[in-house]
């Protein structure tokens, strides 16, 4: 089964409805947003986070802003996170960077949504490049079982 199928197979088992969004290849996120058709702020990345050792967060992000770290070990009551390198995100995703989304991940890690999330259409990674699934934020974050916070601040 493929990374994307998997994906599509999550979010139906999940009750999700979603659109696929088709775009082909985009350099950056103004391009991911004018490809996709959405504003910057609704094209969410999904952020694989290390607590500790074989320990991940999934951190849901609006696409104009930036994880708040000193916001997000609060919330998570820790004193120390990082970002696993690319070959580690796969190995705890099943996804490519660049195509990591929550639903459809090989293991199931906790999610943690910016709060600026709620009450918007969003776009997701599709477990393939070139691809997106636009989905109620609201919709998925409960499917999720997601933490809901104030855990990003603006691109700098």
């Amino acid at each position: 089964m493929t990374a994307a199928q998997r994906v599509l197979d999550a979010l139906e088992a999940a009750g999700v409805a979603y659109e696929i969004i088709r775009h082909g290849p985009v350099r950056n996120l103004a391009e991911a947003a004018e490809a996709r058709g959405v504003e910057p702020a609704d094209v969410v990345k999904t952020l694989v986070v290390r607590r500790g050792d074989d320990d991940f967060v999934l951190v849901l992000v609006p696409g104009d802003r930036t994880i708040a770290w000193p916001k997000l070990r609060a919330l998570l009551g820790v004193n120390r996170l990082s970002m696993p390198d690319a070959d580690t995100a796969l190995e705890a995703t099943g996804f490519e960077r660049g195509t990591i989304t929550p639903f459809g991940t090989t293991d199931r890690w906790p999610v943690v949504a910016d709060e600026r999330l709620r009450g918007r259409r969003v776009t997701l990674g599709a477990g393939e490049h070139g691809a997106a699934v636009a989905v109620d934020a609201d919709a998925a974050l409960a499917a999720l079982d997601a933490q809901v916070a104030d855990v990003t601040e603006p691109e700098s």
